[in-house]
């Protein structure tokens, strides 16, 4: 009889993200990863919900408006500036660049746009203004072991879901 996925049950799957408008896959997990459904709220709450009741082998697709998550997308968090004003270590569309401001608040800016005399950076999350379908693959459930319950995923390590992912619903 296959296990499913409720409060403190140790749950792997893999999982892609693809936006609705393009179909193109903006983020795939490949390795399965893991989490005590219930306990980690590593996963926004539509996705967590959608699980609930689900078995290894079952495929979900939840759709999601990032707008929820992020909120709108702001333009002023949005930078150009002239390429020689920029370390040669930020100069490749991709990077992450981390700041701090006064009152110590972190923010992070992608690198999202380079030619012969200008950087731009974009302060918004990169899933902010689109809609997604959050495809996952359920790959086993069992019972938690304490230790599992304690950490709230793998024993070992914790699970590899990108951070633009992980900003629950509020």
């Amino acid at each position: 009889m296959n296990e499913t996925i409720k409060d403190t049950k140790y749950v792997e799957l893999t999982y892609s993200v693809v936006d609705q408008k393009s179909g193109e896959v903006l983020v795939a997990v490949e390795f399965p990863i893991g989490y005590v459904h219930g306990v980690n709220d590593i996963l926004a709450p539509a996705v967590t919900k959608e699980l609930e009741g689900k078995s290894a082998g079952d495929v979900i697709e939840v759709p999601i408006d990032c707008n929820q998550i992020y909120g709108p997308r702001d333009e002023s968090l949005v930078f150009t500036d002239r390429l020689e004003n920029v370390p040669k270590q930020y100069r490749e569309v991709g990077t992450t660049l981390h700041s701090e401001n006064e009152k110590g608040e972190k923010q992070s800016f992608i690198v999202t746009r380079i030619d012969d005399e200008t950087l731009t950076v974009d302060g918004n999350n990169p899933l902010c203004g689109r809609m997604v379908n959050f495809n996952l693959e359920i790959l086993g459930v069992r019972d938690a072991v304490e230790e599992e319950i304690e950490a709230g995923g793998p024993i070992d390590k914790g699970p590899d879901i990108p951070e633009a992912l992980t900003v629950p619903l509020h």
